[in-house]
């Protein structure tokens, strides 16, 4: 007797996929658990099954045309593909994140940072993340032209962090410091300087100062900027005989600010719309450099029931012009924030098509709700010498004083001791965001970010508001 083809078969047979290899695909549906499992011999089988379908299914989505040539039908055919694909990888993590996280990790023995993470996944269990040659493939394209392999990335590492144990230990492992710093310390420590190209850091007595360095786009950040800074920040962390940190701009080249110790831009849109930017970028930076900041650098033990210890430092923030986006998220990790008169801050992930790291976590304790809120979704700026500025710094520095003003800041920063100034500090951070909260906050990020990453009203907003399609990456 013959059935009647479901809606989603008719869609995909519309757009000329064999009816035979639609139907082995759906008859590949893993049966998965509906609630978290443990098994080791479960998650094997259920691993299996759930890469036979991956496999099948991603067949089916190759015979059509690259997304930039499908026509509606096509297009049609791929978002129903790829909506099963995504469903079935969320169940499958809602059953095993944590066994799944536990063998990448060698039963948490090992801490394995998120760039990482997920392409061991890849390897590990087949079809759940994309592998690196998907992702690469895909980086040559548009943003616009991209099917969002890496959204994969995103349900994944969002399920890890939901997931009280094993998230709590991913969080930790992005706090360690970065081999290569530990190696960089001792010439540091000789030569007072390191310079890492998008990044370079200086001892100036007590304080190391961190520079931040994209000179053609006004100190934005991109998937080239987080490595160097990451190790500045690390440097100033682990070296013993500095106490504070300093989080500045470098100089610029662009001919309106040319020589300007601008702050940062926040995210490099052109790369973005030009998709050189990758998913990751966000969670490498905010699990990354911008918790160590806040949070300092981890020890090599995970002890989850005991109180937060951490190698941190106060940092001190001098801002030039402004601090937008990504820029101005950087303002609140910073325990004292300098701004030039003329400056101003704003978020305008809205009008991008993003989500502003953890500013939705962080602005209201600054602004409140309420100015967070309009910031956030509505563009509001904060100029520098308005009452709703001020919030967001603790000085008005006159234009060309911001050298002297640092120096003034780092010495009454370190002239009260240092251990009385990061015990403050962190029991501060633990009343305002325990690390639970800044954890279940990542993980809803996580997922949220990913899609917002690959969405058509982040291409349309680039283009209207930015002209990004104007400009050369």
């Amino acid at each position: 007797m013959a059935t009647t083809p479901t809606d989603e078969q008719r869609i995909l047979n519309a757009a000329g996929l064999p009816a035979d290899a639609v139907a082995r695909w759906e008859a590949a549906e893993p049966s998965l658990p509906t609630a978290p499992a443990a098994a080791a011999a479960t998650l094997c089988r259920d691993a299996a099954a759930a890469a036979t379908y991956y496999a099948l299914g991603e067949a089916l989505l190759r015979r059509l045309p690259p997304k930039s040539a499908r026509n509606p039908t096509e297009q049609a055919a791929a978002a129903s593909l790829l909506e099963r694909l995504r469903a079935t990888r969320t169940r499958f993590l809602r059953a095993y994140a944590e066994p799944v996280y536990a063998s990448l990790t060698d039963d948490y023995r090992t801490f394995v940072r998120a760039e990482e993470l997920v392409y061991n996944a890849a390897e590990r269990y087949p079809g759940l993340t994309p592998t690196r040659a998907t992702v690469a493939a895909e980086r040559t394209r548009l943003q616009k032209d991209k099917d969002g392999a890496e959204i994969d990335q995103g349900l994944f590492l969002s399920a890890v962090l939901a997931h009280p144990r094993a998230g709590a230990h991913l969080v930790h492992a992005m706090l360690r410091p970065l081999p290569d710093a530990l190696d960089l310390l001792p010439a540091f420590q000789e030569s007072d300087t390191a310079d890492f190209g998008a990044a370079f850091v200086i001892r100036r007595g007590k304080a190391g100062h961190v520079y931040l360095r994209n000179t053609r786009f006004l100190n934005a950040e991109d998937d080239s900027t987080l490595g160097p800074t990451e190790l500045a920040i690390d440097l100033v962390l682990l070296d013993p005989a500095l106490e504070v940190g300093v989080l500045r701009g470098a100089p610029v080249d662009h001919p309106r600010y040319r020589d300007r110790h601008v702050f940062s831009a926040g995210i490099n849109l052109t790369r973005l719309y030009h998709g050189q930017i990758s998913y990751l970028f966000y969670m490498t930076r905010d699990l990354g450099y911008v918790n160590k900041l806040y949070r300092g650098l981890s020890g090599p033990a995970f002890l989850p029931d005991e109180p937060e210890t951490t190698l941190e430092k106060p940092w001190i923030a001098g801002v030039e012009a402004f601090a937008i986006g990504g820029g101005c998220q950087l303002l609140l990790v910073m325990d004292h924030t300098l701004a030039e008169d003329g400056s101003f801050f704003n978020l305008p992930a809205r009008k991008e098509g993003i989500i502003p790291g953890a500013a939705n976590l962080r602005l209201p304790r600054f602004v409140g709700d309420r100015l967070a809120r309009q910031a956030i979704l509505f563009d509001r700026q904060f100029y520098v010498e308005s009452p709703e500025g001020q919030l967001l710094c603790d000085r008005v520095v006159p234009t060309g004083e911001m050298d002297a003003a640092l120096d003034h800041a780092v010495a009454a920063l370190t002239g009260s001791g240092m251990v009385s100034a990061a015990g403050n500090r962190r029991a501060l951070r633990v009343a305002q965001e325990p690390l639970a909260t800044f954890q279940a906050y990542m993980a809803t990020y996580a997922r949220e970010q990913a899609y917002c990453h690959f969405s058509p009203a982040l291409i349309r907003n680039l283009e209207e508001n930015w002209g990004a399609h104007k400009r050369q990456p």
